[in-house]
């Protein structure tokens, strides 16, 4: 018998953020602290199939200009089931259970496991996790829910359009010249509901917002266009339930044009200023914001909000993460540990807000 709390770490998944959740999953489990929770690493492939896995991320290598995956033979198949009281760990092919679960730390990013979809699951098993609520989730993944939310509550956002496929199939000439006209050129296509800056396009012409939508859409069925901002990039991470708190903001300076999947991931260059030169009146502003987008969507547990100062003065809104990264070079727990909570603390007090929700809900 042990007296530890038992954490299931959830990682992998179906999405396109598939790699970056596993090398997410491979710091939090170097730095969870072994004394007070028994670790249980879950893998779940590009499939959708549930694994224990042979080797956990912290045992695999990561070589510069790749991350690691997870293959459907990489572990053996296991379920989740509700028990009794027990939330359960069941393998698919033995009859013995491998134990119950205290708590879930949901390591995942993107569709399939940040927007809502895992959250329910694990709602309907009663079993405590780690971040924000289905609702929350669900709106923190689509940015083409997100931002009128944020619009609404009076914080300043990024001009965009939602697009959606059928509307753009009808008439893509006409679609890509109304962006353009709208919102000027260059302007950004992404999809509506991913993270990690896959599927973004910088355009500098109707037919490359023509592309770029393509290529949005073969990543989901919503896009949205927004307008290129010049201007620096700052983040500000939040942490809490009922009561949250925002983090130092802190600047990213990208190795490439903008700070896309290769610049964040794959290459060395992108600077990470922590705490940003902003200056205290600014920093305050962008913590209010962070706190009050935070709130706008109903989030719990942690999220990286991140910002654009165009100018000197004009702050703008970019988007919630409610599943933010944990890799090395993540801003989510490098803010928090400028702010004077390091890794493994930060760990321990997201587990414990998700027992803390779960107890007072119950």
């Amino acid at each position: 018998m042990t007296d530890k709390i038992r954490v299931a770490v959830l990682y992998g998944g179906i999405s396109a953020e598939h790699e970056v959740s596993v090398v997410s999953a491979r710091c939090v489990l170097e730095a969870i602290d072994r004394d007070k929770y028994e670790v249980l690493p879950i893998a779940i492939t590009k499939q959708g199939t549930w694994l224990l896995p042979a080797h956990t991320p912290d045992e695999l290598t990561i070589e510069e200009g790749t991350l690691p995956g997870v293959g459907e033979s990489d572990g053996e198949q296991v379920a989740l089931q509700r028990v009794g009281s027990q939330t359960t760990i069941q393998p698919v092919e033995r009859t013995m259970s491998i134990g119950a679960v205290d708590v879930v730390f949901p390591v995942l990013h993107g569709p399939g496991g940040e927007d809502g979809t895992v959250q329910g699951m694990l709602e309907t098993l009663g079993v405590p996790y780690v971040g924000a609520g289905v609702a929350a989730s669900a709106v923190g993944m689509d940015k083409s829910l997100q931002k009128p939310v944020f619009a609404s509550a009076g914080i300043p956002v990024t001009r965009w359009v939602t697009i959606r496929q059928p509307q753009f199939l009808g008439e893509p000439q006409l679609v890509a010249h109304s962006m353009a006209e709208g919102l000027g050129l260059p302007c950004f296509t992404k999809p509506a509901a991913l993270g990690s800056s896959v599927g973004v396009s910088k355009c500098r012409s109707e037919e490359e917002i023509a592309q770029g939508l393509r290529d949005a859409f073969e990543r989901g069925p919503a896009a949205i266009v927004e307008e290129a901002i010049e201007g620096r990039e700052l983040e500000c991470a939040v942490l809490g339930n009922e009561d949250p708190e925002a983090s130092v903001v802190g600047e990213i300076v990208p190795a490439n044009e903008f700070y896309d999947y290769e610049a964040k991931y794959l290459i060395e260059g992108s600077s990470l200023i922590i705490p940003a030169d902003v200056g205290e009146q600014r920093s305050e502003r962008i913590r209010r914001y962070a706190l009050d987008a935070f709130r706008a969507i109903g989030c719990e547990g942690m999220a990286r909000v991140d910002f654009f100062l165009r100018g000197d003065d004009e702050i703008l809104l970019n988007e919630i993460n409610t599943i933010p990264g944990f890799t090395p070079i993540s801003m989510y727990p490098k803010l928090w540990e400028a702010s004077g909570i390091p890794y493994a603390k930060l760990i321990d007090r997201l587990l414990e807000l998700a027992l803390e929700r779960h107890g007072r809900r119950a």
